[in-house]
């Protein structure tokens, strides 16, 4: 029985620990996920010191956290971590597109592949409402080429058909983003519509007028 005890500590001992780290894991992936919906809200509005300031913080409990979960594989890829990195990476990506900053890679970025496909098609559901807000200015020219980028991205996450316990449920971002695509590439052309409609309708009162 002493046996039995003392296997049976040390076992207890070594949950108490992995139960230490994912305590750990999991505050700071809270509070990467919050500091990157608050540097994306800063970047719509074109807060952009302010933008930076919380993307680095969420880009170092994101590297925090992988760090701390070096010997927890098991915990590393239980989901919030990688929800972390997603939102971290959406956040960069939506800054890049807005900004019309080159995109950086997984790699340069430090986070898995499925997390950073995912961020890429929440990235172009954000960078719809700025095409919105860059339409409401009169900037057709640029909401053209921000649903440029936006096409390409679609076309690019279609390519990776892979089951969704590889991709972390892919499929269905995909989707979204092709909804988004094509609401947003609605409403650009009504206004690209309106906006000739209006300039043959001045055309036209500027001949009667002479």
């Amino acid at each position: 029985m002493d046996q039995l005890r003392a296997i049976a500590e040390k076992l207890r001992q070594t949950l108490e620990d992995k139960n230490t780290v994912r305590e750990q894991a999991l505050k700071l992936s809270r509070e990467a996920i919050r500091c990157s919906a608050n540097s994306i809200r800063a970047t719509h509005r074109s807060q952009w010191d302010e933008a930076e300031t919380l993307l680095a913080e969420s880009r170092r409990r994101v590297r925090e956290c992988q760090e701390l979960l070096q010997d927890h594989q098991d915990i590393y890829y239980a989901g919030y971590t990688q929800d972390a990195q997603k939102e971290y990476a959406e956040a960069e990506l939506a800054m890049a597109i807005m900004r019309g900053n080159p995109l950086k890679s997984a790699e340069e970025l430090e986070v898995e592949a499925a997390p950073y496909l995912n961020a890429l098609g929440e990235a172009i559901g954000e960078t719809r409402r700025h095409v919105l807000d860059v339409m409401r200015k009169g900037d057709l020219a640029r909401a053209e080429k921000l649903l440029d980028i936006m096409d390409e991205a679609y076309y690019t996450l279609v390519t990776f058909d892979y089951p969704d316990a590889i991709t972390n449920g892919l499929r269905r971002t995909t989707d979204m983003v092709r909804g988004v695509l094509e609401r947003t590439r609605s409403d650009l052309t009504v206004s690209m519509q309106q906006r000739e409609l209006e300039k043959t309708i001045a055309e036209a009162v500027s001949k009667l007028e002479r």
